[in-house]
């Protein structure tokens, strides 16, 4: 797990959203004991295992030094909301934090977009600061649901996977939707997308665990070189 958290941020960093010391990844722990996070100060490329802590589901660090981070609550409550959530993604992808400022529907014109099967991507606003409380957290839970993904509008994203690819690919994926659609929006209206029926076709079709995992493989070794 340990190894996996600092895999998943080398990945994120390598695609486009770091952002110097912000955002984080986490993983649940075995027997539940709380997730694995990096400590706070550390960029998502330069973790080790002497950055993670270990933090309970009642916002102590187990293992490991320092406070929690303050945004911990983002993943504490997303996965206490849902016990198959294995890892969460937060960061500041600016295509992401472009698109949300618009105030327009994510549309399925990609692949990528086809990832949400033609509804649009939730977007919390009960802030646009730091999610540094149990209730923010507990909110952003409620407004991610079973989604994939959800949009921080002036803040960033979160993502959130039964797995560790599936929670990273989410993410990336997320990005990309919304860095086609601003690159549409540039030359003009967008008229062609998928229909509800054909993005939700598209998404069993392009989005399987099995094309995640893939898809995540090969963001892993394209980070290693």
């Amino acid at each position: 797990m340990k190894r996996d958290v600092i895999q998943a941020g080398r990945v994120l960093a390598a695609v486009g959203h770091g952002d110097m010391v912000w955002g984080h990844v986490a993983v649940r722990a075995v027997g539940d004991r709380g997730i694995w996070i990096k400590a706070p100060g550390r960029g998502l490329e330069e973790c080790e295992e002497q950055d993670l802590q270990l933090v309970s589901f009642g916002g102590e660090v187990l293992e490991g030094t320092g406070t929690p981070h303050i945004e911990a609550h983002i993943h504490l409550e997303i996965m206490r909301r849902n016990s198959s959530v294995t890892c969460t993604v937060h960061s500041h992808a600016q295509a992401a934090v472009a698109f949300a400022a618009l105030g327009t529907p994510l549309l399925p014109l990609s692949h990528d977009g086809a990832l949400f099967g033609g509804d649009d991507v939730p977007r919390f606003t009960d802030t646009g600061a730091l999610v540094s409380t149990s209730a923010l957290g507990v909110a952003l839970a409620e407004t991610l649901g079973d989604a994939p993904a959800a949009l921080l509008p002036k803040h960033g994203l979160v993502a959130a996977g039964d797995s560790v690819h599936a929670a990273v690919m989410h993410a990336v994926l997320l990005e990309r939707a919304c860095r086609a659609q601003l690159t549409a929006m540039a030359a003009g209206p967008v008229r062609v997308f998928s229909d509800r029926a054909e993005a939700q076709f598209k998404r069993q079709q392009c989005w399987s665990d099995g094309q995640l995992r893939a898809g995540w493989e090969y963001l892993v070794r394209s980070a290693e070189r």
